[in-house]
């Protein structure tokens, strides 16, 4: 007499499945977090040039210009950073959950018939 009788049929598919979805999990946050680093670095270095220039300036609609420069070619960057990055997200969420997806049995959605609301007893 088997105790457990679904244990046989769990087999390893699911371990294996959850090992891959976490391999992929881990090397799709590397990545994300080397371009969050990258964007870093490089506003970093586009900040400290702006500042060197503006030391240099001797007229303030050159600082107001170089300033005016600068917010567009900030903004213009961190709107392609956001779109990298969700791409990142987004091949890290279809990468992590393939393999729980393949591994897992197709089932049929779950229905629940309409709950009716308790009626009360009726007291004599």
């Amino acid at each position: 007499m088997t105790v457990f009788p679904d244990i046989v049929s769990f087999r390893t598919n699911p371990f294996e499945a959850f090992t891959t979805a976490t391999t992929a999990s881990t090397q799709g946050l590397e990545a994300i977090a080397a371009e969050a680093t990258d964007y870093s670095k490089n506003s970093f270095e586009k900040s400290r040039a702006l500042f060197e220039k503006l030391i240099g300036v001797k007229k303030i609609d050159e600082a107001i210009q170089l300033q005016a420069d600068f917010a567009k070619s900030t903004y213009d960057d961190l709107l392609a950073h956001a779109a990298k990055i969700g791409e990142l997200y987004s091949s890290l969420a279809k990468e992590a959950f393939k393999p729980i997806n393949v591994a897992s049995p197709a089932q049929s959605p779950v229905s629940a018939s309409p709950s009716k609301a308790p009626v009360a007893a009726k007291q004599s």
